[in-house]
């Protein structure tokens, strides 16, 4: 019997699961990147999953026409002031969360989820929240008096009254609990969407669409959103500490940002006089980020903050060996399938890097890429998923025996 047909079956019947995130566009990281994966992977194993929003800019087209194993495309009408559902939107919610058995909500600072577990708790339906690391020191540590106002104004109830708060790791969830006394938790991976890396392109696709591959220097390559908390100017000095030393390498710098901040970097380069070493390529997606990610001798992310950090397991999954820091919280597992751990630093960065293009064991690619398909097995885990879904519901209705 296959999953889908197990999923249907009369004892246990599919799922109608709801995710909702505000804006679908994968240039803003992983968490967008993470819900489509949780859509695509429950949907394809026969649960009903729709996933509402107000702007579905990377929604996959074949999505918005629907069909068996895909998710249905709810998009809802423009947010109004702070991101707060229109009345229409609100209307819309209630029709879409009265078709729901459970909804999935994503970060606890999004305004509209406060609005949402409102209507779901008044339908007797089950919330549950995927904080993303929100609650991580280092993230609470920015802007720390709005979090905090937020937090007393909304997001502890949003957090306490939750049927589970889910993180993504257990160093995650010791952070988080500071702030919410929900004794309902949960501790789950990411749900990963492994299909397209079951068979890997190859780096030729990548070489003939980025002009910046075509040299014989080692690539060195950075993936993921442009921000301050993701070490690129660490990584920009670490490049400088290696160019000093007489190290080959080219480094990628892959992702789009707040202009302001990509700006800064570009100008940090020529200041560097660095131009002709490291390279800003834009928005690498789909076969060609893939097929990028094999190119490079080495991935890095010199990060101050991840809870889980998807691109890490995108490298390892495309055989490519990977550098960050203890910001992940899933550093450890890291560590464990053969990833490098380093300080914050450019000379701790640029000795690592040293150590990884030097090295001739091209086991430890190989390695990276079993312990991603065995440790984040998407039917294992969908399964896990389903399971605790499942809990919930029941736990709500034995709340509720008139839902």
């Amino acid at each position: 019997m296959t999953d889908a047909s197990q999923a249907s079956s009369s004892t246990c019947p599919p799922l109608k699961i709801l995710h909702f995130l505000p804006t679908i566009r994968v240039a803003d990281g992983g968490v967008v990147r993470a819900v489509l994966d949780w859509c695509a992977v429950l949907s394809a194993r026969g649960h009903h999953v729709t996933l509402v929003t107000h702007d579905a800019t990377d929604v996959p087209n074949a999505w918005r026409q629907g069909g068996p194993g895909l998710p249905r495309l709810v998009q809802l009408p423009p947010p109004i002031r702070f991101g707060r559902l229109s009345q229409e939107g609100v209307r819309a919610m209630h029709m879409v969360l009265r078709q729901a058995d459970v909804v999935h909500l994503h970060a606890p600072w999004v305004v509209a989820n406060v609005q949402i577990a409102r209507i779901a708790r008044g339908l007797g339906k089950p919330y549950l929240l995927t904080v993303h690391g929100m609650l991580d020191d280092w993230s609470m540590s920015q802007r720390t008096l709005k979090k905090r106002i937020f937090l007393m104004l909304f997001a502890r109830k949003l957090l306490n009254q939750a049927a589970t708060v889910h993180c993504t790791a257990s160093a995650e969830l010791k952070q988080a609990s500071k702030w919410f006394s929900n004794p309902r938790t949960t501790v789950l991976p990411y749900l990963v969407d492994l299909k397209p890396f079951e068979i890997l392109p190859g780096p030729a696709l990548a070489r003939s669409t980025f002009h910046e591959l075509q040299t014989t220097d080692p690539i060195i390559l950075f993936l993921s959103r442009i921000h301050e908390k993701k070490g690129v100017d660490l990584l920009i000095y670490a490049a400088e500490v290696l160019r000093n030393r007489g190290q080959a390498g080219r480094f990628l710098i892959a992702g789009t940002g707040d202009p302001s901040y990509v700006a800064f970097l570009k100008s940090k380069i020529t200041e560097l006089n660095m131009e002709n070493r490291i390279f800003l390529i834009g928005l690498a997606k789909g076969e060609s980020k893939i097929s990028l990610y094999q190119t490079a001798a080495v991935f890095v992310l010199p990060t101050s903050q991840e809870n889980f950090g998807l691109v890490l397991i995108e490298s390892l999954a495309c055989g490519t060996p990977v550098i960050t820091t203890r910001g992940v919280d899933i550093w450890e597992e890291l560590a464990g399938a053969g990833g490098i751990i380093v300080d914050r630093t450019p000379s701790a960065l640029a000795d690592a890097i040293a150590r990884a293009l030097a090295s001739t064991d091209e086991s430890v690619g190989a390695a990276g890429r079993a312990w991603v398909f065995e440790s984040l097995d998407p039917e294992r885990l969908s399964d896990a998923y389903v399971s605790r879904y499942r809990s919930l519901i029941e736990a709500s209705k034995r709340a509720s025996p008139t839902c």
